[in-house]
């Protein structure tokens, strides 16, 4: 599946968007990818996620089990892990910090691939790692639907990515004046509970 053809299912499903967006990193960009509404289409989903477990087995081979940090992450995740046919797991925010909770554990040494669902800086994707890593887990890879970085984001591990777009994001104070023009839009969830 080429990322025209991860694109294709983005504009489909209504979840490509343009305008004027915060992201969940805090950044601004003129582009939006509403990943939930690909999502909630089971049969998008499997297509999506099917290709990216092919493309993580060409890229590592075997893995033991699939981690992805919550919320995002869950759905592609788990439809990953599914095609993998891996044990599919999350970590959730425990004082700041990205913990698998709920009985979920790794054993020592499990090769595990790093299931995320939009890489924009890969902040997200860093603090899973370092979570899985402290539970005994041994990342082999990252891998995510779409890596709007352009290649550039680092994870500290190979990433594995089934679209790759070179998506501009600004901080807030160095935007540019075309897209400081218009209303902004803050459709992420990691400023929620702020």
């Amino acid at each position: 599946m080429t990322s025209e053809h991860v694109l294709d299912e983005f504009r489909a499903a209504g979840a490509l968007r343009e305008g004027h967006f915060v992201l969940s990193s805090g950044l601004h960009s003129p582009v939006f990818l509403q990943k939930n509404l690909v999502f909630m289409d089971a049969r998008r989903c499997e297509r999506l996620c099917k290709a990216l477990a092919d493309k993580i087995v060409a890229a590592v081979g075997p893995v033991d089990v699939a981690i992805s940090p919550a919320v995002g992450g869950i759905i592609p995740g788990y439809e990953t892990a599914r095609h993998l046919g891996v044990p599919s797991m999350y970590v959730e925010r425990e004082g700041g910090s990205f913990k698998l909770r709920r009985g979920f554990h790794v054993e020592p040494g499990q090769k595990v691939v790093m299931v995320e669902d939009i890489v924009t800086t890969g902040l997200s994707s860093r603090e899973c790692i370092v979570a899985i890593r402290e539970a005994g887990g041994e990342v082999v890879a990252a891998a995510c639907i779409v890596d709007r970085s352009g290649g550039r984001a680092d994870v500290g591990v190979p990433l594995v990515a089934l679209a790759t777009l070179d998506v501009p994001a600004y901080p807030a104070d160095a935007l540019p004046p075309e897209l400081a023009a218009l209303p902004v839009e803050d459709p992420g969830s990691r400023r929620l509970s702020k």
